[in-house]
């Protein structure tokens, strides 16, 4: 079965770059996501985490 493959993708013109650009993509996709980990304010973070939870609490003491 690759032997159809590998024979089909030697006939397309200029299909060699797609692997460099996807692997350009998912290298710069990642390297963002770690920029924006890093640079991520710790009050941002401590926002989100407790944001779940608040809507709980606001609900549960409105009930009572």
């Amino acid at each position: 079965m690759l032997k159809f493959i590998k024979h089909n993708m030697e006939t397309i013109g200029g299909i060699e770059i797609f692997p460099i650009i996807s692997l350009v993509i998912f290298f710069l996709f990642f390297m963002g996501l770690l920029v924006w980990v890093i640079t991520t304010k710790k009050q941002y973070v401590d926002y989100m985490e407790k944001l779940p939870l608040e809507d709980d609490n606001i609900k549960n003491n409105a009930y009572n």
